[in-house]
């Protein structure tokens, strides 16, 4: 069965390109011009995938982004958004709103298809190789289920910030650097997205309310998990 990718943007051009490029590669896709009309359309049958502008007339992009991931049906439907190419804070924005990924404007399609394999490749893989429940102190994760516990309440997270979680807790007390994280949580390995997991750890960290503070900043270097 084909993987569908909805694709929300308010240039008319730029949709058709895509939609025609990912066709040929194999994608079933649909298209919507405003946020309104995307939000409506993945709500009717989430995609395995959404491409999200920002900037767009009416509901914006973040908005948008806010929308899908406080929505049963649509919460764990990843998100690549694309941002304009100074604007930094939109991008922060978007990833601690749930996006999992962001692309600067102008962008190859080469990298926008990558970036969508490697995430939905994420999304289809097995669990880690790890214990089915993992406890330590407060938290337990279940590496199956895909479903975390602080205490007796569960968290919400996305699949980015739960693979995040989860390959940081293989081994606690043990330094991931960030160029790590991002080869295998993102499968990059180019330091200039370094910022990406910066703002991923941060609201992972708000996320686990009480045992947030866990998760360690090596200044300079990346992170790690502490047992206590």
């Amino acid at each position: 069965m084909k993987q569908s990718i909805l694709i929300i943007d308010d240039d008319l051009d730029l949709l058709n390109l895509l939609k025609t490029k990912f066709e040929k590669d194999g994608f079933d896709i649909l298209t919507a011009l405003d946020g309104e009309e995307g939000l409506s359309l993945a709500q009717k049958k989430p995609p395995d995938l959404i491409v999200l502008d920002v900037k767009m007339p009416g509901r914006s992009g973040l908005d948008v982004c806010k929308n899908l991931k406080e929505a049963g049906s649509t919460k764990t439907v990843p998100v690549i958004m694309l941002t304009s190419k100074n604007e930094e804070m939109d991008r922060i924005l978007g990833l601690e709103l749930g996006a999992d990924d962001y692309l600067a404007k102008p962008f190859s399609y080469r990298e926008l298809l990558l970036r969508i394999k490697s995430i939905l490749r994420r999304t289809a893989s097995k669990p880690l190789k790890q214990k089915r429940v993992v406890k330590l102190g407060e938290l337990t994760v279940d590496n199956v289920n895909h479903e975390v516990w602080v205490g007796k309440e569960k968290i919400f997270l996305t699949l980015t910030e739960f693979n995040l979680l989860a390959t940081l807790m293989e081994s606690p007390g043990q330094v991931k650097t960030r160029e790590f994280l991002l080869e295998e949580i993102w499968d990059y390995n180019d330091g200039v997205y370094s910022r990406t997991v910066d703002t991923h750890v941060q609201r992972l960290r708000t996320k686990l309310l009480d045992v947030g503070h866990s998760i360690e900043t090596i200044r300079g270097v990346g992170y790690r998990f502490n047992k206590a």
